[in-house]
C-alpha cells in the first residue's frame, strides 16, 4: 500500500474516532438533560400532589387550579399517596422494590423503566409518614432522542465520505512533490547521469531529499565515469602486453636451436598468457555487464530460438556434451516467449549456464526445460554432475570463487557472476538448487515483453 493511501486511511481513522467521541458526548449529555428535565417535572407534580392530598386548605384549591391550568397532563400520568407502613403491598406490583427502598432510606428517589419514569418522596403529616409517587411516560422525549440519534448517524456517514474525500485530496497534494521527484528519478540512467533534480525552494524534507539524491548522483557519475574509463582502456592497455608475450613465446618455440627444457618453459609461458587473456576477457565482460546497454538498443528476443542458438555454441566448444531440450510445455501464444533485451549478452549468459552444466557433469545428460509462469519465462537447466556443497552455494556468484570440488576442472570463477549481472540487466532473477554428487538445477526467470 502506498504511503499516500496509508495517510488517507490514518486521517480517516483519526477523524472517525473524534467524530464518534463527539457524537457520544452529544448523545450522553442530551440523554442526561432530557431525563433530568422530565424528572424535575415529575418532582413538581409530587410536591403539588402532596400539598393537595395531604394538606387540604384554601391553598389546595389554588394549587389544583395552577396544576390544571399551567401544567400539562403527562402521558399515562398517575399519582399515588401511600402510608409508609403499608408500602409492602404495592411493592413489586406497581413499583420496583429498589425504588421503594431508596425512598424509605433517602427520603426521595427517581427511577426509570424503559419509557416510564417514577418520582417519589416521603412526606410527614403529624406522626404519620406518607409516600407520594407520581409516574408518567415520556414518549416525546424518547422520540426526540431517537431522532437525534438518527440525525447524528446520517451526519456521521456523510462526514466519513467528506473526510475521506478531503483526506485523499490533502494527501495527494502533500505527496505531489514526491511524485514529481520519483518521476524525475526514473528518467535518470547510466547514460544521463549528468541530469540533476530540480531543487525546490525552502528547507523542508523534500528539499533535503532532493539534495541527497543530487549528491548521490554526483558520486554515481564519478564512479560510472571511472568504470567506463577502465572498460574503454583496459582492453587495449592490458591485452597488448599479453599479445606481445604470446607472440614472443610462439617465436621462441619456432626456434629449432632451443632444447627440450626451454621448449617446456616457453609452452608454460604461452599457456599462462592464454589463461590470463581469458581472465581479462571475463573481467571486461563482467564490468561491461554492469551498464544498462547505453551503446545498444533493446530488441525483442525469442527465448526458445535463443536457447537453440546457445546449444549450438556450446556444441562447438564441447562436442561431446549431451543436451536434451524439453519444449513440451510451451504456450500457444508465441508472444509469451519474447523478452526485451540485448541478444548477444543474453546469449552469453545462457551459454555460460549450459556450458557449465555440460562441463561439471562430465558430459552426462543435461536437460533444458522452457516454461511460462505468471509473467515470467522460466529457463531450467538441470545436470547430473558433481553438484555444489551446500555451505558454498551462497558464494557461487562472487567473482573468482570456485567450489571446493572443482579443482580438476578448468575455470576462473567469473562466468556465473557475469551471468547474474546479465540476467539482472534484463530485470530477471536466478534460482539455484544443488546437491553434491547428484547434480544442479539453475532456473532463470525473465519478464515477458508483452506483459
Amino acid at each position: 500500500m502506498k504511503i499516500q493511501s496509508k495517510i488517507t486511511l490514518l486521517f480517516l481513522g483519526l477523524s472517525v474516532s473524534i467524530l464518534l467521541l463527539f457524537n457520544a458526548f452529544i448523545l450522553y449529555f442530551q440523554y442526561q438533560f432530557n431525563f433530568e428535565d422530565f424528572f424535575k417535572r415529575l418532582d413538581t407534580r409530587v410536591n403539588l400532589t402532596a400539598q393537595i392530598s395531604l394538606f387540604p386548605s384554601e391553598k389546595s384549591d389554588v394549587y389544583q387550579d395552577v396544576r390544571n391550568k399551567y401544567l400539562e397532563k403527562l402521558d399515562s400520568e398517575q399519582e399515588y399517596v401511600i402510608k409508609a407502613d403499608r408500602y409492602g403491598k404495592y411493592e413489586n406490583k406497581l413499583f420496583p422494590k429498589s425504588f421503594f427502598q431508596k425512598i424509605i432510606t433517602f427520603g426521595s428517589s427517581q427511577f426509570r423503566n424503559e419509557d416510564t419514569f417514577y418520582s417519589g418522596k416521603v412526606v410527614l403529616k403529624g406522626k404519620d409518614r406518607f409516600i407520594v409517587i407520581v409516574l408518567a411516560k415520556n414518549p416525546y422525549g424518547l422520540r426526540e432522542l431517537q431522532s437525534l440519534r438518527n440525525t447524528l448517524f446520517v451526519g456521521f456517514l456523510i462526514s466519513i465520505a467528506i473526510i475521506f474525500f478531503v483526506g485523499k485530496v490533502f494527501s495527494a497534494y502533500t505527496f505531489e512533490p514526491v511524485r514529481k521527484l520519483t518521476k524525475r528519478v526514473k528518467t535518470i540512467t547510466s547514460s544521463n547521469l549528468h541530469f540533476r533534480l530540480e531543487e525546490p525552494k525552502g528547507k523542508d524534507e523534500i528539499a533535503e531529499l532532493t539534495n541527497t539524491f543530487n549528491e548521490m548522483l554526483n558520486r554515481l557519475e564519478t564512479a560510472f565515469e571511472t568504470q567506463n574509463n577502465f572498460v574503454s582502456n583496459a582492453s587495449h592497455e592490458l591485452r597488448t602486453p599479453l599479445t606481445i608475450i604470446n607472440s614472443e613465446a610462439d617465436l621462441a618455440l619456432s626456434n629449432t636451436k632451443i632444447n627440450a627444457e626451454q621448449i617446456q618453459v616457453f609452452k608454460t609461458i604461452k599457456e599462462e598468457a592464454n589463461k590470463l587473456t581469458q581472465i581479462l576477457k571475463g573481467l571486461l565482460l563482467l564490468a561491461q555487464s554492469g551498464y544498462d546497454g547505453k551503446n545498444q538498443s533493446q530488441q525483442k528476443i525469442r527465448i526458445d530460438e535463443t536457447i537453440l542458438s546457445c546449444i549450438e555454441s556450446v556444441k562447438k566448444i564441447n562436442s561431446d556434451g549431451k543436451i536434451n531440450v524439453d519444449f513440451d510445455n510451451l504456450p500457444d501464444n508465441e508472444n509469451l516467449l519474447i523478452v526485451n533485451g540485448y541478444y548477444n549478452v543474453l546469449c552469453l549468459a545462457l551459454t555460460n549456464i549450459i556450458g557449465n552444466a555440460c562441463k561439471y557433469s562430465k558430459n552426462k545428460l543435461v536437460t533444458i526445460k522452457l516454461t511460462v509462469e505468471k509473467n515470467n519465462i522460466v529457463v531450467s537447466v538441470t545436470d547430473l554432475g558433481i553438484g555444489i556443497p551446500q555451505s558454498e552455494l551462497q558464494h557461487i556468484f562472487v567473482p573468482f570463487f570456485r567450489a571446493s570440488n572443482t579443482h580438476e576442472y578448468e575455470g576462473h570463477g567469473v562466468g556465473l557472476p557475469l551471468t547474474l549481472n546479465i540476467i539482472r540487466l534484463h530485470k530477471g532473477t536466478i534460482g539455484i538448487r544443488s546437491k553434491e554428487n547428484e547434480g544442479t538445477e539453475i532456473q532463470v526467470f525473465l519478464p515477458i515483453a508483452s506483459v
